[in-house]
């Protein structure tokens, strides 16, 4: 089963995996096989703590390209999917910063994972790395072309840690709209930065009205949980799951467990 279509029947938690600085990246410091190791053993303590699926990205590799990222990005992010795919036989997803959305694309249909998560999907905004524009019509007919059609793609909406100032006059509700019409399998709604959860007022109305899987892509933990739960299908967990809520820390288990049987008491 697809698995924006399984979203639709069950809730489900998104345990992220931020790999380490890749080689060639400014910050690097481990070989492939050591960086997949990390990711291993990462996607296993998920698994063993009821995490329902996982996803890759590559988070440290700061300071981050626009849609231009190398072969040599896409051919380890392949391999670690593969690995975590095969090793676990969890959900696996993946996102290649920055919008790198083709090749995000690419490497998840060759590693047989389950979905991307897309940025500039619809609309152009600004990011830290420049001026995303949308790419829906392409992104889906290259997975026509690559016959990744059982890959779902969950798009950003209004993303954070972005400038929206060139569509201030379209709203949240308008946003997800277009990217439903433009065949979306899902949205991610956030906060403005890493972390920080959305406001639920401003996101609500979208709930009520889309026919999507709603994802909340940033600032969930065990303390708001409960608000959030009864409105969106996934939730995509990173920040609250490491040492101290740092991203950039190793992931703490105590903080996993307990959001796991937080989230499952309120029938998740």
């Amino acid at each position: 089963m697809k698995y924006s279509d399984m979203l639709r029947n069950s809730k489900q938690v998104i345990g992220m995996i931020h790999v380490p600085a890749l080689p060639g990246t400014p910050t690097s410091t481990l070989s492939p096989k050591e960086i997949i190791g990390h990711c291993l053993t990462e996607a296993r303590l998920y698994k063993d703590t009821g995490v329902h699926a996982v996803a890759i990205e590559n988070m440290h590799d700061i300071p981050y390209l626009n849609k231009s990222v190398g072969p040599e990005v896409v051919a380890i992010m392949s391999n670690i999917g593969y690995e975590i795919k095969n090793s676990t036989g969890m959900i696996c997803g993946i996102q290649i910063l920055a919008a790198a959305n083709k090749e995000a694309l690419a490497a998840a249909h060759a590693s047989g994972l389950d979905f991307i998560r897309s940025e500039g999907f619809v609309y152009t905004h600004i990011a830290d790395e420049g001026i995303i524009n949308s790419d829906a019509g392409e992104l889906l007919r290259y997975r026509k072309m690559i016959g990744a059609a059982d890959v779902s793609i969950f798009t950003d909406i209004k993303k954070k840690h972005s400038s929206h100032s060139i569509t201030g006059d379209t709203s949240l509700l308008e946003t997800a709209k277009a990217a439903e019409f433009f065949l979306s399998d899902g949205v991610v709604l956030s906060g403005n930065t890493t972390g920080d959860a959305p406001v639920l007022s401003e996101i609500e109305p979208v709930f009520r009205t889309i026919n999507l899987p709603v994802l909340i892509g940033s600032g969930i933990n065990e303390n708001n949980i409960e608000k959030y739960f009864s409105h969106a299908a996934g939730f995509i967990v990173g920040s609250y799951f490491k040492k101290n809520g740092l991203w950039s820390n190793g992931i703490d288990r105590q903080r996993v467990n307990s959001f796991m049987k937080r989230f499952n008491s309120l029938g998740g």
